[in-house]
């Protein structure tokens, strides 16, 4: 079946739209982080901000938040296409209601008790002082997850009706909240508070404030309805009940790392947050969007009974991306010291080099794990494709509990760096477990459909020559690092923009070579692509300056 050509033009302004957003929200997030950087440093008012996070970001996991649009989406698009658009509004009131009742429930008892929550929350904190501050920032942060997830089932209404706009801004007015609430607080003396207030305002004003407005332009109707029997509800709650039940590795590293980091020293907390913001650049940029674009195709082939074709083309989605997460690690650990210093440091007295350098140690081991950060996001869209959604679950709470001791240990044996080498062995054992049981799946799947998994390139073998490749780039950068240091020893902002880029050079320049070598061959696909598309486009640019003619 394929798509009509107005169908396929909505989709194409859609993939527009977000694409341009989730550039503009790393943009965004990049200088909130920043401003938070400049302002708080790695001090320990800034490691109580952070960790100030944990019992807000665990309410708005328990209310499946980050589950509305996958789960209400297709209910209010069933009555849409029935022509029922009354029952698809009684539907999200329904749904809104309980919700909401449940939302500030919560969130009340939560700030009742946000005292003895915090000694849960991070147990590090003992002194009467900061128990104080973590506590009133909690506080203000909590009414936020009200924004959120009520705003996240107005934005899923407004998607199921292909206004896709208003809820692609709303991060990005979110973060400017951030934004403008830390500079106000600088100038202030607020100090975290003035974060903190921003994150509650930007929250108001974009995840819930602009959907919202979409949705009273549409005329939408929100009915007093409450009941737990409401059939629509029902099955919201039976949808969501694996993520609300299921605590991921992929979820709950971060938790487990604040709460660990909140025993060590001061700033230690801060150096970790700001070592994984700069993690998420390639993850966000090459693992969402590989996901994104590989899972419709996924899904329809697994709907067309083409199982060896998706796991085929899920394979290949997964190798491409390492390609570039791999490029993305060699520069990110031998340019991590630069690129933390030119975002924090630079025109800076609250972060120093020596945070610098500790960020980019952290850096450094978080990104042993890059690869399966962003792995994942397409690995377990392949179960989803399947219509599984427990396993991923399952499999990435037995990695949680199971993997807690040893960030124990290890924060124990080795402080900071110890967490971050704990969470990428953490998020490898996930993702190597979870790609074997997939290939076991999928090879069932095909059997059932009486054929058999192809015996092409996979995931496994590949990912270890790129990674091999990736620590032979490393090894030769860190040399050309000390030969650098020796020329260009300053942290003026000359010296430090021309060493990130001789680094990144010479690491790419060997990667790729020692990928090539290892015969990793998406690689001269990816290149042969890229070729075509600069001769087409030199092609269509020659063509038209013959039809112009001269001047």
């Amino acid at each position: 079946m394929t798509a009509r050509p107005g169908q396929t033009r909505v989709i194409m302004i859609a993939s527009a739209v977000w694409a341009g957003s989730i550039f503009l929200s790393r943009v965004m997030g990049l200088v909130r982080e920043q401003i938070i950087g400049r302002t708080l440093g790695a001090s320990h008012q800034a490691d109580l901000y952070f960790a100030s996070f944990t019992l807000p970001d665990f309410l708005n996991y328990l209310l499946a938040a980050g589950a509305l649009s996958i789960v209400f989406i297709p209910i209010f698009v069933e009555y849409l296409e029935r022509g029922d658009e009354a029952r698809g509004w009684e539907a999200f009131s329904a749904i809104a209601n309980v919700i909401l009742v449940a939302g500030g429930i919560a969130i009340a008892l939560l700030m009742v008790f946000a005292r003895p929550l915090a000694g849960v929350v991070a147990p590090g904190f003992s002194d009467p002082g900061d128990v104080d501050t973590l506590v009133r920032l909690m506080r203000i942060i909590l009414p936020a997850q009200f924004f959120h997830v009520i705003g996240g089932l107005l934005s899923a209404a407004l998607q199921a009706r292909d206004r896709h706009a208003l809820p692609a801004l709303a991060p990005l007015v979110y973060s400017a909240g951030i934004i403008i609430g830390g500079l106000v607080g600088a100038w202030s003396g607020l100090g975290a508070d003035g974060f903190a207030w921003g994150v509650l305002a930007g929250s108001a004003l974009g995840p819930f404030g602009l959907p919202l407005y979409g949705c009273v332009r549409d005329r939408m109707s929100w009915h007093p309805v409450l009941s737990l029997r409401h059939p629509d509800v029902k099955r919201y709650v039976w949808l969501s009940f694996p993520i609300m039940v299921g605590f991921s590795i992929v979820v709950v590293d971060e938790w487990i790392v604040k709460n660990q980091a909140s025993y060590l020293a001061e700033g230690a907390l801060s150096h970790l947050q700001y070592g994984r913001t700069l993690m998420k650049v390639p993850i966000g940029m090459f693992g969402m969007a590989a996901g994104v674009a590989s899972y419709p195709t996924i899904s329809r082939m697994i709907a067309d009974g083409g199982v060896v074709e998706a796991y085929r083309v899920l394979c290949r989605a997964v190798r491409l991306l390492l390609i570039a997460t791999f490029a993305a690690q060699v520069c990110l650990t031998l340019a991590g010291f630069e690129a933390a210093y030119l975002i924090w440091g630079v025109f800076s007295s609250r972060f120093s080099v020596v945070d610098a350098q500790s960020t980019a140690a952290v850096l450094a081991y978080l990104c042993l794990g890059l690869g399966g950060w962003a792995a994942q996001t397409v690995i377990s869209r392949g179960f989803y494709a399947l219509g599984s959604t427990w396993l991923p679950t399952i499999v990435g709470t037995m990695v949680a509990f199971g993997m807690v001791p040893l960030y124990v240990v290890l924060r124990r044996a080795a402080g900071p760096i110890g967490l971050a080498v704990a969470s990428s062995i953490a998020i490898l054992v996930y993702v190597l477990l979870l790609g074997w049981l997939q290939h076991r799946r999928f090879t069932r799947e095909a059997e059932a459909r009486g054929t058999t998994l192809d015996s092409g390139p996979g995931m496994l073998t590949p990912a270890l020559r790129m990674a091999v490749a990736a620590a032979i780039a490393i090894g030769i950068g860190l040399w050309v690092r000390l030969l650098l240091l020796q020329s260009l020893p300053g942290v003026q902002l000359f010296d430090v923009a021309v060493r990130a880029v001789v680094l990144c050079a010479v690491g790419l320049v060997v990667y790729l070579a020692c990928a090539a070598l290892f015969g990793v061959r998406d690689l001269a696909e990816l290149g042969g692509l890229v070729t075509r598309r600069l001769r087409h486009h030199n092609r269509a640019q020659g063509a038209g300056s013959r039809s112009r003619g001269p001047g």
